[in-house]
């Protein structure tokens, strides 16, 4: 007759026997338990559903150390051997963000939510209102280059709308994502994104009373294998290896081997995690959307800078032609003065007649234009639909984090230096001056060019002896400026290859 203990036992059953290519080396299921997120040997994250149904794989072509799920279960962290973390869309594997944490390869990864708001109702976030949506249109988009579609590479993923929305902390419960390095290092990132502090096993004393109630030990050659939050953020777990040594002479530094071998856990106090949540939810809201915004003034540059580029590579590549001529024609002067001479009614020389007439011509002509001043106004666009707005957005934030900065009962516990967020202040006030000088500037040479090819287009009217009275007007006084300050100098170009937003907002614990 069996008894009850032994009918209360429920055997172990095996539900699937599945074979792979490769060798697994981390599995983690996700919080729900009906998705398990493998890594193989050869660097590649592979996702299942519970009856073996693969969803998705992805390569991030690195060597992958460590893997944890976020505690709503809709994106996975990796850890890699570079020291970046990279955060994954569980619902198609798209890279969300890559964060450099680590110096080192980052072995392990703990991702917890403050469990009094999960014991509660499920709409009862621990949240503040934004008020930015109250005077601002919707954040700005990071922009595409033109001729690329949804699909191929380019600044905007296809992931971008699943991004903002993981990436919104407004909505989100109050979590934080531990990472821990080969060299001793642990990192804590609120929602994944924003850091706020990082520390170092070896930096800690490390009492023993059961040895020696007055001794204090430290960690040398430690290597971390795992951390993990409690669920309340008061206490931080850290199992790692090394060797402990006693400090006995504090003036000559004597160190002394004590013969502990093997795994030390370790219990750190992170209680300010649980006293400051609100405060750090807020913080970590305003830095990780000013982030944000500052990669879409950095990607606004680059397609602008690009753009530019290419534009400015057309015109010179058919007038510098005219250059050439002059050479060939043994002519001691330059394509300015002969756009000169030809502009004050003098005899036109045979390299400027043969450059308009013949190596431009009026197709030609148009064709640089339409590129030259298409490429202008596709920069003030720009301009008007992402790197403005980003940077109005990036100064009313800004303002809201001085504001809090100058609490210090509230937040200076928690790292937000008054004086850096002073200094942050005015660079993103100047980055607005920045943003409207570049803008007038960029309205005049595209005006300028426009009139230049106004000029142009009739003189090769004129050497084909055809009718010029359809074309539009130009000023010779703006084409006299042109050839003096524009032809061979580029200040568009000169604005925006030194721009190098700097906005980051370091918050240490």
């Amino acid at each position: 007759m069996e008894t009850d203990e032994e009918q209360q036992v429920l055997p172990f059953q095996l539900q699937f026997d599945k074979p792979l290519p490769s060798q697994i080396k981390i599995a983690e299921w996700n919080p729900e338990k009906d998705l398990l997120a493998m890594v193989t040997d050869d660097y590649k994250i592979l996702l299942h559903r519970f009856n073996w149904q693969r969803l998705w794989t992805v390569s991030p072509g690195r060597c992958i150390m460590s893997l944890c799920w976020r505690p709503d279960g809709k994106a996975i962290a990796v850890g890699l051997e570079d020291g970046s973390i990279s955060l994954h869309d569980v619902e198609n594997g798209k890279l969300l963000r890559r964060v450099k944490s680590h110096n080192v390869a980052v072995v392990c990864l703990n991702w917890e939510e403050d469990a009094q708001l999960i014991a509660g109702d499920d709409h009862n976030f621990s949240t503040f209102e934004d008020r930015t949506p109250h005077f601002f249109p919707p954040a700005p988009r990071i922009p595409r280059l033109p001729g690329i579609m949804s699909g191929d590479t380019g600044f905007m993923e296809d992931g971008e709308d699943s991004y903002r929305e993981l990436s919104n902390s407004s909505y989100q419960r109050f979590n934080i994502l531990c990472s821990g390095d080969k060299e001793g290092s642990i990192c804590f990132s609120i929602f994944g994104i924003f850091p706020i502090g990082k520390i170092n096993i070896h930096n800690f004393a490390v009492p023993l009373p059961l040895v020696d109630k007055q001794a204090i030990y430290w960690l040398s050659n430690a290597s971390i294998h795992k951390v993990a939050l409690s669920k309340d953020l008061c206490h931080l777990i850290v199992v790692c290896s090394g060797k402990l040594n006693e400090k006995v002479d504090s003036w000559e530094s004597q160190v002394v081997e004590y013969n502990v071998h093997g795994l030390h856990g370790l219990v750190l106090d992170t209680s300010i995690f649980s006293r400051r949540k609100n405060q750090l939810h807020q913080l970590a809201q305003q830095a990780s959307n000013i982030e944000d915004l500052t990669e879409v003034i950095r990607a606004s540059l680059s397609v602008m800078c690009k753009q530019w580029s290419d534009a400015m590579h057309t015109f010179h590549e058919k007038f510098d032609s005219l250059s050439t001529l002059i050479i060939d024609h043994d002519l001691d002067s330059t394509p300015q003065e002969e756009f000169l001479s030809l502009l004050c009614g003098a005899r036109t020389s045979p390299p400027v007649h043969q450059f308009l007439v013949n190596s431009l011509g009026e197709v030609g002509m148009k064709r640089v234009s339409k590129v030259v001043c298409g490429a202008g106004k596709e920069l003030q666009q720009i301009v008007l639909d992402h790197l403005q707005p980003a940077a109005e957005i990036i100064g009313f934030r800004m303002g809201e984090l001085r504001g809090l900065s100058r609490w210090r009962a509230h937040y200076q516990a928690i790292g937000l230096d008054e004086v850096l967020i002073n200094n942050a202040t005015e660079k993103s006030g100047m980055m607005l001056v920045q943003v409207e000088r570049f803008m007038r500037i960029l309205s005049s040479v595209e005006q300028q060019f426009s009139n230049f090819f106004n000029w142009l287009l009739k003189c090769i009217k004129l050497l084909m002896q055809e009718p010029s009275d359809q074309l539009l007007p130009y000023n010779s006084e703006l084409v006299v400026i042109f050839l003096k300050f524009l032809y061979d100098q580029d200040p568009v170009r000169q604005l925006l290859e030194p721009s190098e937003i700097d906005c980051n907002i370091d918050v240490d614990l």
